[in-house]
């Protein structure tokens, strides 16, 4: 069984579901937000990708080593105390893994030639807390399962 998110995660046999799998939940999150919120970032999410389609795969592809890196810390941590659902591990550390995944972005979006992205990176980034932490059991299930395949 693979020890770290790295083996889990960047494995070449496995890397292409894994981020299939980043991209259909970003696309459940978003579809899933409501109210003024919501009508924001599915304007944005839906601008991103017309700008540039593929964009949602292509970033996931090129963060995911960094991602991994971000939420080992907690992977060890679950693992070594026997959990069966990194899910509700996560949401458990809502507050310190939600900033881990956002330095990632946070410093990509600092470093981005694209003003455009720069631009709705921006806008969303405000509520951007709030919606990884939502993700994190979805993010945690993704993880769980592609664990057990490999």
């Amino acid at each position: 069984m693979a020890q770290t998110l790295e083996e889990i995660l960047l494995n070449p046999a496995n890397r292409p579901t894994v981020i299939t799998d980043l991209q259909h939940l970003v696309d459940a999150e978003v579809s899933d937000k409501n109210g003024v919120s919501g009508a924001v970032i599915k304007t944005g999410y839906t601008a991103v990708k017309k700008i540039k389609p593929g964009i949602v795969e292509s970033a996931m592809n090129r963060m995911l080593p960094e991602f991994a890196d971000a939420l080992e810390p907690f992977y060890g941590e679950y693992r070594a105390t026997g959990g069966n659902d990194f899910g509700a591990f996560l949401t458990a550390r809502a507050d310190a893994a939600a900033d881990a995944l956002l330095n990632v972005t946070d410093e990509r979006a600092q470093h981005t030639s694209s003003d455009a992205a720069k631009k709705v990176y921006a806008k969303l980034r405000p509520n951007g807390k709030k919606n990884v932490e939502e993700a994190l059991p979805r993010l945690g299930q993704l993880i769980d399962r592609h664990a057990a395949g490999v």
